[in-house]
Order: C-alpha cells, then structure tokens, then sequence
C-alpha cells in the first residue's frame, strides 16, 4: 500500500522556535509529539530566503538557478516535473489548502483540488480565502497594512513601534490560520483507506503580520519572553549597509524584539492547535500510521539576531535554517536525530521516493529516505548577488561585493559573530568552500532540458489541420512503400 502524505508547510518560521530544538518559551505540543514519532533534522536549510523561489524549489526538486523562479511574482514553467504531478499522474489524490504564493494564482503544479489563502501580491484577491471573507463583508485589515504598499503608507504610529505584532483585527474563526485548518480536516476527512492521498496544508504564518487573534495573542508575555539567540545592542555597519530592513533595522531594541516574539510564538502556537487537530483525526480514522508527515518551512526571521528583523540581509542562519521534522509511515525512525545537511531540494525526491516512484534524474536532492549524504549545502539569494555554501563546521557567504562576504567557523562562533573571510590562517577552507560552490553552479546543478509538449500555439495550423498521428500514419505507409522497393 502507498502511504498517505501530509505536509505542512509554514512560512518563516525560524529554525530554532520550536521546543526540539531548544526554545525555552515555546509551547507546541503536537509538533513536539510529531517530533517524538519521527526525525528532528537539526541541519535543514533552505534553498533561497525567499517564499515563491523557496516554494518553487520545495515543489520542483531543483535549485532557484534551475527553475528561474527568482522573485515572489513568477511563474515554474510548465513542463518541469513536481512532485504533486508525478504523484497525480501515478495515481494519487492530490490537494493543496492554504498558501502556494505562485502565478497566476491557481498555477497547475499537480494539485486536483485546490482551496487557497494568499497574502501578498495578486493572489489575495482571487483565492478562495478572501472571498470567503467578504462573503461575510470581513477584512483581514492587519495583514493588508503590512503587506499592502497602499495601505501600509497610512499605517498608525503603534504598528510601527510594534513592527506589526499585535491582535489581529478577525476574530479566531475568521482568521487565516484557523481556516486553514478547517480545511485540511475537511481534507482529511474524505480520506479513505487503502493509502495514495497526499495533501499539501501550508498555513500563512508565522509570517509577519505577526497578529494572532484572541485568545492567543495572550499566550506569551513580553515581558517574560527570553531574548532570542544571537542579539546584539548594535547593527553591523556592513549589514546595515547591504539591506536597511523593512522597519528599519537602527530601531530595533529588545522591547520591541521580545513583544515581536511573544506573538511570533502565538502564532507558531496556534498553528501547532491546527496540525494537532490534524494527526488526532488522522489517529480517529486508523490513517496515521500509514501516513508520512512533514512539519517544513520555506525560510527563518532574523527575530533581532545581529540587530536584524524580517529577512532579506545576509544568509545568517536564523534566516536559513528551518525546522523540518519527518515521521515515516509505522513511525519508522522514531525519536531520531539527524545532524546530516539537508535542504528545500530533497522534499520532492523524498516524497516521491515515498510513493514508490523514481525521482527524476534532473532534480538536485536527496532522497531523505536513503543513505545519501551530502558534504556541502548550498543556498543563493538576489540572482547572483550572495550565494552560501556550509559544511559540517564553516559557512560561507560569497558576494557580488566582495567586501560583504563572510566565512564562519560555526563549531567555535555558532551566532557568527567573527568573519574570517580573506584571513590568511582560514584561507585553504575560504578555498575549499569557493572551489565547491564553483563546482556546484558549473556541474552538479545545471538548469534542465525545458519541454512543454502543451505550450499554447498560434492559432491556425499550416499543415491544413492535420493531426500530428495522422501525419505519422501517412509517412509510415509511404516509407513502408519505399523501403519494401
């Protein structure tokens, strides 16, 4: 039998906010449990810091140089495989319910069924989530203040000074969040046995807004909060200089940053209530045994790390690492840890893997199901302008401005905290990792073979509109004729 797949796909989501991997503060029982049933990946990263290009690769098995996805408003091109579409073609029920952040809005990646909540860009204007609201004449007016140019220009003075985090102005039953995972129980609820059903539950948080409605906004005191690894009382010249942040990185102070994470938390909170929801009926049906459930994100926050905010600065490792937690069908490999570098690219393998199907050969990951490792992760970020490549103990981040490039000795300053790029004592590995991100873009990822056999033609055929088998047939017997002379 082929097991049933869940993945849930959260967006920036920080890789060490979760209990399993160390949070002091944090309450996520079920994710906790999920972590228990399967592998807690403590090296998992993604592939670009970026939700659409990181969702592409999530999808497509390849790297964001390889599909050309490299902003959030982009279409995959239609003749790459996805794992969703290998699945469905093989026989397999296939739904997503949430956020797919593509374009246009409803993109056919392989989903059969689709029921969308977007947030930014065109998207949140045509999915099924915002018509659901103003059939009940609601407006999710936090989110579009911060997501929304138009809006956010005439944003209050409080949003400011709480970079976002407060109340959302839905109620619980209202909020993106909770209808997402109404949804996915909806989903889970036609389920029948005998496996081959694979959902795809991608909720919008934690992602700023951070704006959980009552009563989780509750959840966490500010006050008690701990401060998130890796603050500093001061901006980095450098960083400052490569990105200024989206509140501005110069105004951050730990007030700010303890009330941001007390509701980053609840939403992150919140979400684990939903994908509980989830594994409980799964267990109510008999189906979670025979189900392989991911708990994925597609990029981190900084949450103050080095004074930083949000994303879109330097490949720090908040912003990189995620969590990823995998539980195979009969809870094989229960309760293990694995410090193996992995990334965005080896869930399309993985699942496919998992269906009892063969991977493509032009997809760059690895099977999470198999013995293969991998020396050197990569990731890159802004069409050539920073690319990262780690191994076991050093990263580094080479830039278009050379004088931005950073290499860190992870085993020894683990909050990068020294740059030893260009150092003399570090050279041969600044090398190493030069020579084999070098090799990476040159041999082990070119971009594929393109091929849509589907691509939209001009109209009218110059053939006489002749079919393309009834041409065949013609030649063939004619070649017939001729070679039998």
């Amino acid at each position: 039998m082929r097991p049933n797949i869940l993945f849930v796909l959260v967006d920036q989501h920080r890789g060490d906010c979760l209990p399993t991997y160390g949070n002091p503060d944090l309450r996520t029982p079920h994710l906790d449990a999920l972590g228990a049933d399967g592998v807690v990946y403590d090296r998992a990263y993604c592939v670009y810091p970026v939700c659409t290009p990181s969702r592409y690769s999530l999808l497509s098995g390849l790297h964001v140089h390889q599909h050309m996805g490299w902003s959030n408003h982009c279409t995959l091109p239609a003749g790459l495989p996805t794992w969703p579409r290998l699945l469905r073609d093989s026989g397999y029920q296939t739904a997503v319910v949430g956020k797919m952040h593509v374009a246009p809005t409803y993109l056919d990646v392989g989903f059969q069924q689709m029921s969308l909540a977007e947030q930014n860009g065109p998207g949140r204007y045509d999915d099924d989530y915002h018509a659901w609201l103003r059939e009940r004449d609601l407006v999710d007016a936090t989110d579009l203040i911060d997501q929304e140019r138009e809006y956010r220009q005439h944003a209050s003075e409080p949003y400011w000074l709480t970079c976002g985090a407060g109340r959302s102005n839905l109620a619980e039953e209202h909020h993106s969040t909770t209808w997402i995972g109404d949804r996915a129980m909806e989903q889970l609820a036609s389920w029948s046995p005998g496996g081959g059903q694979a959902l795809l539950m991608s909720f919008i948080k934690p992602h700023h807004p951070f704006d959980p409605p009552a009563p989780w906004d509750q959840m966490y005191d500010p006050c008690q909060v701990q401060m998130p690894l890796g603050w500093t009382d001061q901006i980095d010249p450098g960083d400052l200089a490569f990105q200024g942040g989206y509140f501005p990185h110069e105004e951050l102070t730990p007030e700010k940053v303890r009330r941001v994470a007390a509701y980053y938390y609840a939403t992150i909170s919140q979400i684990d209530h939903h994908v509980g929801r989830c594994l409980d009926l799964l267990r109510e049906r008999g189906l979670y045994d025979d189900t392989l459930v991911i708990y994925h994100a597609d990029h981190g926050d900084y949450l103050g790390y080095r004074h930083l905010f949000l994303k879109g600065n330097h490949m720090y490792e908040p912003l990189m690492r995620v969590p990823l937690l995998l539980k195979w069908p009969q809870q094989k490999h229960a309760g293990q840890r694995c410090s193996d570098l992995v990334c965005g690219v080896d869930i399309a393998p993985t699942l496919v893997a998992a269906a009892g199907l063969e991977p493509p050969q032009s997809w760059a990951g690895l099977d999470l199901g198999g013995d293969d490792t991998r020396p050197v992760v990569f990731a890159e970020v802004g069409r050539g302008r920073q690319y990262m490549a780690a191994d076991a103990r050093y990263k580094l981040l080479l830039c278009r401005e050379r004088d931005q490039s950073r290499l860190f000795d992870l085993a020894e300053d683990p909050l990068e905290q020294q740059n030893l790029f260009d150092q003399q004592a570090h050279a041969v590995t600044q090398q190493r990792l030069e020579t084999a991100l070098y090799h990476w873009l040159a041999f082990d990822s070119p971009t594929p073979v393109h091929l849509d056999p589907k691509a939209k033609t001009v109209e009218g055929k110059p053939n006489g509109g002749t079919t393309w088998q009834e041409s065949y047939d013609f030649f063939a017997a004619k070649m017939d004729d001729h070679i039998g002379h």
